[in-house]
């Protein structure tokens, strides 16, 4: 099978290699980024060094982001994916895009490494260990970050707001995962509600159920080995939410999926063959207003490749001399003008070498 593209059940392309909406990559700049024509980057922030103008040390091994609007300006919320310590941190910026302030949001947790934001604007953090837990933290640093047992204990990955069903999508990092979804008995409140997981037969399309997961706490059994019928992933990553659909990614055989939540029905969004479509390692997914989704890549080519709704899939831009690493937490400024990621690991190859920066451009609307 090919690489191809689905934009939910009604519409299906072949997925193209190209060069994709912004023309090809140009060489790379001062900071070893290609990028295509029009569009800069810089450096926001280092692993181990203070922020600019600020007096917060960016934290190692920058994983999972998003960012919120706050007032003219806006904050990148950030993980730390090691274990002990993890936690996350934040980076506020002016309306000019200038950085104002920098500072810990969520300390002493484990391995936090992607997560979501909520339509309530708070930050999701979840712990991608065996019985991790998801934290709600306060982009602004002001209020504590809060455990949310009832969202499960597993090895959490990513999450996405659904607000129109009223339900949080989870997704899970091990080889034979779920995919879950969390529904607050009041929206806005996660500290009560049941979780589900979704129930499906063999194959990669169709129709789905969902079904209540007994032990949340994962006290009597793993939540994945509680509810005959589970649907089965091979390693869940990143996870992201947009009209109707729940993008999710898995690694373990590099594919996108779609939910479509009001036809309760799954597809799958990419599959790669290996057939020179320029997409592979697939992890952490943003999209953007103009419907293109953003695929950030865990090793291959260090890039970031979009897939544009009609299937074309080109990369957007590439790393060099960070093979060592990953790209983690794509989220776009609340203009759609600034696109934030980090390399993990950075040049180095360890978690004490980790570069978060910002890109901005003609991103199309």
């Amino acid at each position: 099978m090919g690489g191809t593209l689905w934009r939910g059940a009604a519409h299906a392309a072949p997925a193209q290699p190209g060069t994709g909406p912004y023309g090809p990559l140009g060489t790379a700049d001062g900071n070893g980024i290609r990028l295509p024509d029009g569009f800069s980057s810089r450096v926001v922030a280092r692993s181990g060094r203070t922020v600019s103008g600020t007096s917060y040390t960016w934290h190692n091994a920058p994983d999972g982001g998003a960012c919120f609007a706050d007032g003219d300006g806006w904050i990148y919320v950030s993980n730390s994916e090691i274990n002990p310590s993890g936690g996350a941190g934040a980076v506020r910026f002016s309306p000019s895009g200038e950085i104002t302030d920098a500072y810990r949001v969520l300390s002493g947790t484990r391995q936090n490494c992607a997560g979501g934001a909520t339509p309530w604007n708070t930050w999701l953090s979840c712990e991608e260990v065996d019985r991790g837990l998801v934290y709600e933290t306060d982009p602004w640093g002001r209020k504590a970050a809060v455990r949310r047992d009832a969202m499960g204990r597993f090895k959490h990955e990513a999450t996405a707001a659904d607000p129109v069903r009223e339900v949080v999508y989870l997704t899970e990092d091990v080889p034979d995962s779920c995919f879950y979804r969390f529904r607050p008995t009041t929206w806005g409140d996660l500290s009560g509600g049941t979780l589900e997981v979704l129930t499906m037969g063999p194959g990669t399309s169709g129709r789905v159920g969902w079904a209540r997961v007994p032990d949340p706490s994962a006290s009597s059994a793993a939540t994945r080995d509680q509810v005959p019928g589970a649907k089965r992933f091979d390693g869940g990553e990143g996870c992201f939410y947009a009209d109707g659909i729940c993008w999710f990614t898995t690694k373990g055989d590099n594919r996108v999926w779609s939910y479509d939540a009001a036809a309760q029905t799954i597809e799958l969004a990419y599959d790669d063959a290996g057939d020179g479509v320029p997409l592979s390692g697939v992890d952490n997914v943003t999209g953007a207003a103009s419907g293109d989704l953003y695929v950030a890549e865990d090793g291959g080519d260090m890039e970031i490749c979009l897939i544009t709704p009609d299937g074309v899939v080109a990369p957007f831009l590439r790393v060099g001399g960070q093979s060592g690493s990953e790209i983690t937490g794509p989220a776009f400024s609340p203009d759609g003008g600034r696109l934030y990621f980090s390399s993990q690991r950075g040049t180095s190859g360890s978690s004490s070498g980790g570069i978060t920066y910002e890109v901005s451009g003609p991103f199309r609307g």
